[in-house]
């Protein structure tokens, strides 16, 4: 289920907010312009390639890509046996910027969004159904645990796809690391 733990950015143990509540989940992202909806989860083959995923789920990127002018999609998958996924959790785990928005619809398994404004942290563990739009400019970093298991359709005003600007900062290292329970 998803839910959503709010931190001052400067006291990770003092928790201001902790709800799996959607309305509240939505209503707390909205005051610092992130998008966060849930979607019904298509029906869909056991090992359906990224076109079958993607056509599920047509009617939802159509209108997101109207309404934010996206001009790009894939999918990003990675599970537990993956080889980078080390450097890859490396990575994904430093603070960073993005110059356009960051959208994900979580087709499968989960991961934690951290995003940092106005003196907090919002940590928002995002399940298959959740979608989340993190606006450019936003600082955040994203945690996939360390035996990752997640798919997840992206959407990219910039055709070359993901590009970060790291902030430098270590602010991912004293915030608790997501660690979801085996299966």
């Amino acid at each position: 289920m998803s839910r959503l733990t709010i931190y001052r950015d400067d006291a990770p143990a003092e928790t201001l907010l902790d709800t799996a509540d959607g309305a509240a989940i939505v209503e707390a992202l909205n005051a610092i312009g992130v998008r966060f909806e849930r979607w019904p989860l298509a029906e869909i083959d056991a090992g359906a390639d990224d076109a079958a995923v993607i056509a599920a789920y047509a009617p939802q990127i159509e209108r997101l890509k109207a309404a934010g002018g996206y001009q790009a999609n894939d999918i990003v998958r990675l599970g537990p046996d993956a080889p980078n996924r080390d450097q890859l959790r490396a990575k994904f785990l430093s603070e960073h910027r993005h110059g356009e928005d960051e959208v994900r619809f979580f087709v499968e398994g989960s991961g934690m969004f951290y995003l940092r404004e106005d003196g907090r942290v919002h940590m928002l563990l995002c399940e298959a159904g959740d979608l989340i739009s993190v606006p450019a400019g936003i600082r955040h970093w994203f945690d996939m645990g360390p035996r990752p298991s997640f798919a997840a359709i992206r959407l990219f005003t910039n055709i070359e796809g993901w590009v970060a600007r790291f902030t430098g900062d270590a602010i991912a290292d004293v915030f608790p690391r997501y660690e979801p329970e085996p299966a």
